[in-house]
């Protein structure tokens, strides 16, 4: 065959597939939505308000799940709404409310330890992208079976090797919620120690 119509028998395959340079409206969309995601999760961890923060928490938890549904996995994104967005985030300001938390800029919450922070963030990011990457490298995804973000696929999966963690974190957000109020009732008995 020539190279002249092993190029043009080439053409129709390109044209059906598109490429890098050529992307789609959902691969745009995911795009927007990271930069919104990142940006948002940026200013979550530099802001010195505290509930500002958490506002900002939920702007990039809400990110991921926009980033779920554009992924077709639609069971985890709600997940991801449910449980971090509606619990983690009202779980935090609760805890702010509790504790009795500056509402304002706190100077508190700055170490100035920000280029320390940077290194370590750089770093855990690097080592996670490593990790993530080399054990998906020989992973191929079975397009013709059930949809991987179904929910049949998520709870068998979720149930056979992850219950122990999942239980874990209910665990561990019970308590935050229970040394929360804890922390108030105590600053609460002191204050009427002192008005005596």
């Amino acid at each position: 065959m020539t190279p002249l119509a092993s190029a043009l028998a080439a053409a129709p395959l390109a044209a059906a597939h598109p490429g890098f340079l050529s992307p789609t409206g959902v691969e745009i969309a995911f795009l927007l939505v990271g930069l919104v995601t990142l940006g948002a999760a940026v200013i979550t961890v530099t802001t010195k308000q505290l509930v500002h923060a958490a506002l900002w928490l939920v702007v990039a938890l809400g990110g991921l799940a926009v980033e779920y549904l554009l992924l077709t996995a639609e069971f985890i994104a709600w997940v991801q709404v449910l449980i971090y967005v509606g619990s983690v985030v009202v779980l935090l300001l609760f805890g702010l409310m509790l504790t009795k938390a500056p509402i304002g800029r706190s100077p508190d919450a700055d170490s100035e330890n920000r280029w320390v922070a940077l290194a370590v963030a750089l770093t855990a990011s690097a080592a996670l992208v490593w990790v993530v990457v080399d054990a998906f490298r020989t992973t191929w995804i079975d397009l013709d079976g059930p949809a991987q973000g179904s929910t049949e696929v998520t709870g068998q999966f979720l149930f056979r090797h992850w219950v122990l963690p999942f239980e874990a974190l209910s665990v561990l957000l019970l308590a935050a919620l229970i040394g929360a109020i804890v922390l108030s009732r105590k600053s609460d008995a002191a204050r009427g120690k002192e008005q005596r």
